[in-house]
């Protein structure tokens, strides 16, 4: 056998062997996504089944009554979606910021390697931790008390990190050459930025966004300390109001209730109602971020 006819043996096995890892791979993947639409849908079809008795407009518009065992959960909604739309409000400026700083602007170095750093490790704190900081610091060091400020800057902190670090993904896929021809067209770094970059880089900005809400929508430790009260029927006066959160309220009635077992129903209830309304905030993000993105390609 020739010298040629053992190289393209060996390259037939070459070929065949990341042939055979390719596919497999490809299926590993496969069955990884299907693991997890399957968790996701049985999730859903658990809580459907058993919450969708309780679910009504009495229900969703009412406040709770006699010790939370009947009523509803409006107040709890109403929290719920304050505390997510205010932390986004303040977490998406700051977290954008941070992502531009350190992808257009920070050299590399040791600070943007500690800023990174400190990034990374933010993002894999419990949110028992920021709980307890929410507590120690805006609560008690600056006097917010349990409030909706409180809440709704601790859920700030706490979603920073998913914020940067899809931005600045985000930023880095937008071509350097764009960058390039504004600049060589007499525009500044920051006009550049401001007008070609972020514009760009939107749809993964909002993508961050959307990911953020959903943490902050359906966070308890976070806000147990820091806003969420047992029970409280009036909805908030001022961002110095306590308020009811639908995660703290689906924890008290599955733990601390006079009546457990009688308001079975309502805990399933309750947890159908967060689930629709972190889909609810999600879509309407990602109908934003569809529009913004079909603008930006006209």
């Amino acid at each position: 056998m020739t010298t040629k006819s053992l190289c393209a043996r060996a390259q037939e096995k070459s070929r065949s062997r990341r042939w055979a890892t390719q596919v497999a791979s490809f299926a590993a993947l496969r069955i990884a996504a299907y693991v997890n639409c399957a968790a996701l849908v049985t999730a859903c079809v658990f809580l459907l089944i058993n919450g969708v008795g309780a679910l009504s407009w009495d229900f969703v518009f009412d406040s709770p009554r006699k010790m939370m065992t009947e009523g509803g959960v409006f107040p709890c909604l109403v929290g719920t979606f304050l505390l997510a739309a205010g932390a986004i409000a303040i977490a998406l400026p700051f977290g954008v910021a941070c992502a531009v700083w350190l992808n257009e602007y920070g050299k590399q170095g040791t600070i943007t390697n500690i800023v990174r750093l400190s990034v990374a490790n933010l993002a894999g704190v419990p949110s028992i931790v920021f709980g307890l900081f929410g507590l120690a610091f805006f609560v008690t060091a600056l006097g917010f008390n349990v409030s909706l400020l409180s809440g709704i800057l601790t859920l700030a902190v706490l979603t920073l990190p998913v914020i940067i670090n899809t931005t600045e993904e985000a930023l880095k896929q937008v071509p350097g050459a764009w960058r390039d021809a504004s600049l060589a067209l007499g525009a500044t770094k920051s006009q550049t930025i401001g007008r070609i970059v972020l514009p760009a880089a939107l749809p993964g900005i909002l993508t961050g966004a959307i990911l953020a809400v959903a943490r902050a929508a359906g966070e308890t430790s976070a806000v147990m300390f820091t806003a969420a009260v047992f029970y409280t029927p009036k909805l908030p006066e001022s961002v110095f109001s306590s308020v009811m959160a639908l995660p703290y309220h689906m924890y008290v009635l599955a733990t601390a209730g006079t009546e457990i077992e009688k308001t079975r129903p309502m805990q399933y209830g309750t947890g159908l109602l967060l689930v629709a309304l972190v889909f609810a905030m999600n879509f309407v993000a990602i109908l934003i971020r569809d529009k913004m993105q079909k603008k930006r390609t006209n």
